[in-house]
């Protein structure tokens, strides 16, 4: 017997009927999809980038020959399709369950505005609902086979963050943040979040660390130096890369386009990300 089984309140001398056992299987959309791992991007605020982060991070792994999809989390302020240019699309559906949308590159994504008439419509719900949306896109959404699922959290540590970290099967988070003294504090939250659910947390990404000057490619701590590399020492948590304040990232996400963008960071994120063996 399993020790789901010996907890289950419906277990009985005997074994349990058939009612317990087609209430106790998964949707179907779980029994067909075969993810290896779940990874957790989060911030302890908003406006940190994380949303860029997880596609810059989806887009990487899906170069290095890696099946990826991303669970837009973010129910109420989703940005996700619009960077891969799939605003517009609509989710299907069939027999086993949802079917996600997928991108040129071939990853594979679920958003809440793939589910409205008009991706500007807002979405005016209170937290417990939310929370049950993102749980039904892990449930109830065909995935396949993915190496990676990426899931992008809304900012903060409330009902969504934790309802992904104890519902679904978490490998691991990154936490990102940006070089402002305000939002170092901020992000200690968010990796003791982690430490109390006992997810590892995978590493740093530390947004908008600097800008390069068009002239002569310097770098320019446009916002301070950041404490990211200190906080990596207290904590014990590694910093994976730090990303730029970057106008050519920024507009081929506003155009769709981001899976056509490169850069020599996104390639050090990954590897970064990769040797953590998460």
């Amino acid at each position: 017997m399993s020790s789901s089984c010996a907890t289950c309140p419906s277990n009985r001398p005997g074994g349990c009927s058939s009612e317990d056992k087609q209430s106790c299987a998964k949707p179907l959309a779980m029994e067909a999809s075969d993810v290896k791992k779940v990874i957790a991007v989060m911030s302890g605020k908003g406006g940190v980038g994380k949303s860029t982060v997880t596609a810059l991070l989806a887009v990487g792994l899906a170069r290095e020959g890696f099946r990826v999809g991303i669970l837009d989390a973010d129910v109420t302020g989703p940005s996700i399709p619009k960077m891969f240019g799939s605003q517009g699309k609509r989710l299907d559906f069939n027999a086993l369950g949802m079917m996600p949308a997928e991108t040129g590159g071939g990853i594979k994504m679920v958003s809440m505005n793939l589910l409205l008439q008009k991706e500007s419509d807002p979405v005016v719900w209170r937290g417990a609902m939310i929370a049950g949306v993102v749980k039904q896109f892990w449930e109830e959404v065909v995935w396949g086979d993915l190496d990676y699922l990426l899931v992008d959290l809304p900012p903060g540590t409330g009902d969504v963050p934790l309802t992904v970290m104890q519902s679904l099967p978490v490998a691991g988070v990154v936490v990102v943040t940006s070089p402002q003294e305000l939002v170092q504090m901020i992000v200690k939250k968010a990796i003791k979040m982690a430490n109390l659910v006992k997810i590892p947390v995978v590493g740093l990404v530390e947004n908008f660390s600097y800008g390069i000057c068009p002239d002569c490619g310097k770098e320019i701590p446009l916002f301070g130096t950041g404490k990211s590399q200190d906080i990596a020492k207290e904590t014990g948590v590694p910093l994976l890369g730090k990303i730029p304040l970057d106008p050519s990232l920024a507009g081929q996400a506003d155009q769709g386009k981001l899976e056509q963008f490169e850069a020599d960071y996104i390639k050090f994120l990954v590897k970064s990300f990769r040797d953590s063996k998460i």
